[in-house]
């Protein structure tokens, strides 16, 4: 059960959620190297959970925890291959 309190809260989290997403593809778009680019994707996907993770709470259903769960666990998939891309050579 959800208050005007709570209602409140996550609303204001959400909307400064998406204007940190806002922020992150602007650096993934104009990123001058390819570690600026991975990082703001790193950011992107770290708002992600944290939006469903908020709206789990809003909502109250569970199902959006195990949604933030697997976009965490992609996200951090995709940041270790990247890493190792540049790592090995893929900065052009």
């Amino acid at each position: 059960m959800t208050g005007p309190l709570l209602e409140g809260a996550t609303g204001l989290a959400l909307g400064l959620l998406a204007a940190a997403v806002l922020a992150a593809f602007t650096r993934l778009a104009r990123g001058p190297s390819l570690a600026d680019r991975v990082v703001a994707l790193d950011a992107i996907a770290a708002t992600i959970v944290a939006a469903a993770a908020l709206y789990a709470l809003r909502s109250g259903l569970a199902v959006f925890v195990d949604v933030a769960l697997a976009v965490a666990l992609v996200a951090f998939l995709g940041t270790v291959a990247l890493a190792h891309a540049i790592e090995s050579g893929g900065e052009p």
